[in-house]
């Protein structure tokens, strides 16, 4: 409440001393509310508000009110265009593959039809084809290995040094003992990791094909086969190491029946991107914290760049020698876009006046259209960093200085003098793009990487225990990396545990990554 003096003194000076602190109390407590509404309207956008951080394109023919900052320079197009002579794409629905089976079913007249009125047998001068695309529900079979045994029933054995009965080696099993065919087990480890379905929902389907198949079974199978694969994510950490860029993201994950904690404590699914250029790697890794100390032992022995959001828990990893941090520009875009969303909006306005969340959106605008560009020429890395530094380096320092004008015009607490902030305390990280070809200004990679995790999280929504929790990081790894350099993951995980149980060294493993992998033994596995 706004204090006042029981009696008010006569003294002009006291007056306007009083009148001045009451107009400083109802300004603090103006900019309170103000804030706790901002924050109510971003609330509410997070619950009913649009999802998409696309802006809308404004009309090119509708000249703008207010001018925006200043673009970048027009970059030069190329000298020679190649362009076919009248032809296009042929529009409509896209042929069925050719690599499909063809069923002919003939759809012929009668006999009777085939006579003219003249009394002639009518001659076929051609077909008409329509294809139709048919759907085999899936079906289970049994394969019987049957090994013969041989023994001498002359001498039953006797003058043979050896054993009494000869009978063939069994087949290598990635798990021993189990009913379960590599195709089995690749179609349930993809059928979850790669769809999202549950071992329940997977339960049921069995049943309607005739066979029961608990989901406690299948989880012990695919636990057993993750750690069949451990050799397989060793060599994977080492591939990303190995690589130039780094980029890390982490999500929450729940896992029940860890050690010493409660079963509603949050753990987290880290993700590590990096690897040759040509040959990403994809990597998950399960974490009961979300401490910065897990990115910092991964990294250990690293030399090169790595690339985070802004949560804290990186900020030391700048500090270590060798390491280059770079920000992400899709993190401090998203900052300017709450502001927006949150803004007031008056009936009647259909275009409001810009504001300087918009201005800043822009210049950031143009920093993406530079990089189109460069996606669009198909530039190499040396021409990338030429680019950059001729045309997004100016945009930067533009923007830089804009910031600094604006900061002192906002209040610090709300949501555009924080997005303003954010900026330029991440500012050194968010400039170091420009100074590699290879390397990317946000770190939607990462971000793309962790959300088929997500997307299956929603679905079965835990891990039974840490030992589940790793299995999932396994084979989200070896999926999410065959699809990430162009292998079908049933394909790709069917071969692997055919070929696992007979890997013996360290090239044989490093055979069997899909970023090595031979594409035509795939083609050629049975079904």
């Amino acid at each position: 409440m706004i204090s006042t003096p029981d009696i008010l003194s006569d003294d002009a000076s006291e007056l306007k001393e009083f009148i001045a602190s009451q107009q400083d109390e109802l300004q603090k407590k103006q900019q309170q509310i103000d804030y706790l509404q901002e924050m109510v309207r971003l609330l509410k956008n997070e619950l009913f508000g649009r999802k998409s951080e696309v802006r809308p394109v404004p009309d090119e023919k509708q000249l703008q009110l207010f001018n925006p900052p200043e673009a970048p320079p027009a970059l030069e197009p190329h000298s020679e265009v190649t362009i076919d002579a009248h032809t296009r794409k042929k529009r409509g629905r896209k042929p069925l593959p050719k690599e499909l089976p063809r069923v002919e079913v003939i759809h012929d007249i009668s006999e009777e039809e085939k006579r003219c009125a003249c009394g002639s047998d009518l001659e076929r001068i051609g077909e008409d084809v329509s294809e139709k695309l048919d759907y085999i529900p899936a079906k289970l079979q049994v394969i019987r290995h049957i090994r013969y045994k041989y023994a001498c029933k002359t001498c039953e054995g006797v003058e043979d040094d050896g054993a009494t009965v000869k009978i063939a080696p069994p087949p290598v099993q990635l798990i021993p003992k189990s009913i379960a065919s590599e195709g089995l087990l690749a179609h349930i480890v993809v059928a979850k990791f790669a769809d999202a379905l549950p071992l329940y929902r997977q339960q049921q389907i069995f049943n309607r094909l005739g066979i029961e198949l608990p989901r406690t079974t299948m989880a012990d199978w695919i636990i057993q086969a993750s750690l069949q694969c451990a050799p397989l994510i060793e060599l994977l950490v080492s591939e990303i190491r190995s690589g130039p860029l780094v980029n890390i993201d982490e999500t929450p994950f729940q896992v029940l029946n860890e050690p010493g904690r409660a079963n509603t404590t949050k753990s987290y699914m880290w993700v590590f991107c990096g690897g040759a250029l040509d040959h990403p790697v994809v990597l998950y890794q399960y974490h009961p914290t979300r401490s910065g100390q897990v990115a910092l032992d991964f990294l250990s022995d690293y030399q090169g760049y790595i690339q985070s959001d802004g949560f804290s828990g990186y900020e030391h990893l700048a500090r270590i020698e060798g390491l280059y941090h770079l920000g992400c520009w899709t993190h401090t875009r998203r900052k300017f876009i709450e502001v927006i969303n949150t803004q007031k909006k008056h009936r009647g306005d259909k275009q409001p006046p810009k504001g300087l969340a918009e201005e800043a959106l822009e210049y950031i605008t143009n920093i993406y259209h530079i990089e189109k560009i460069a996606r669009s020429r198909d530039l190499s890395f040396t021409e990338i960093l030429e680019l950059r530094q001729e045309k997004s380096k100016p945009v930067l320092e533009q923007f830089k200085a804009w910031l600094e004008a604006k900061k002192p015009l906002t209040p610090p607490k709300g949501l555009l003098g924080k997005a303003i902030q954010y900026a330029l305390n991440h500012w050194d990280k968010l400039v170091v793009y420009i100074e590699a070809g290879f390397l990317k200004p946000d770190n939607n990679v990462a971000e793309n990487a962790i959300r088929p995790f997500v997307v299956g999280r929603k679905n079965w929504e835990f891990a039974g225990g840490p030992k589940g929790a790793e299995a999932y990081a396994t084979f989200f790894s070896l999926v999410e990396t065959a699809k990430a350099n162009g292998l079908e993951p049933y394909a790709y995980l069917r071969y692997i545990f055919g070929k696992l149980p007979l890997a013996k060294t360290t090239q044989d493993y490093r055979a069997l990554l899909p970023q090595y992998i031979d594409k035509d033994a795939l083609t050629s596995t049975p079904c």
